[in-house]
């Protein structure tokens, strides 16, 4: 008897987008009552930007969508229940270290819980995703040894890997994050198509 493939939705997210911090709230649960697997695609959209010819994040270059994504982000977050504070450090974070060590776990509920700790240590507690003391605790209250995952995440392989998920994130086209990519390639990007993306995945969706 032929199984029956998996059905999934691919979650793509750089762990400096605040949008993507609304995402890792809603996907596991959403996905799960669907009977869809996540899997987890952290990747660096810097390289993204700077084919565009921007060297930062557009909400910093372009005054008023940042000041409204600011807002945006507040309301939303009021609206989920969800604690939320703008970063105090520098926006974008450097999301490298965090993406690295993402990539030392195993795809699924560890390197998903892993990446909900990371953006609610970032936006809910005004945490520097940066230092190296941020991600340790965050390993350590997930009961995993950091004194081997973090020198992992230093290693060429690793490196590599996230190498190749950038590239493949500008192979699909991605401009944007949060963005979920189905089986069969269709692109839905905001933490706002979440739903529509999942209901593609189940076939419950228009096409």
């Amino acid at each position: 008897m032929k199984e029956e493939a998996e059905i999934y939705l691919e979650f793509w997210y750089d762990f400096a987008s605040s949008y993507s911090y609304l995402a890792t709230v809603q996907i596991g649960a959403w996905a799960q009552v669907r009977g869809i697997a996540v899997r987890w695609r952290p990747f660096l959209l810097g390289p993204t930007f700077e084919s565009q010819g921007w060297n930062s994040s557009p909400f910093n270059i372009f005054k008023r969508k940042g000041d409204y994504m600011w807002r945006d982000m507040e309301r939303c977050a009021a609206l989920y229940g969800l604690t939320f504070q703008k970063p105090l450090h520098i926006f974008p974070q450097n999301g490298l270290l965090a993406a690295r060590v993402a990539l030392c776990l195993p795809d699924g509920v560890q390197r998903g819980t892993f990446t909900k700790r990371v953006f609610q240590a970032e936006f809910a507690e005004g945490k520097d995703i940066a230092e190296w003391g941020t991600v340790v605790r965050i390993l350590e209250d997930m009961a995993q040894d950091a004194s081997v995952i973090l020198p992992q995440s230093q290693s060429e392989f690793i490196k590599g890997i996230l190498r190749s998920y950038t590239k493949e994130a500008e192979s699909k086209r991605i401009f944007g994050v949060p963005s979920f990519v189905t089986p069969d390639g269709e692109l839905f990007w905001g933490h706002d198509r979440l739903e529509q993306a999942l209901n593609w995945c189940s076939g419950d969706a228009a096409r």
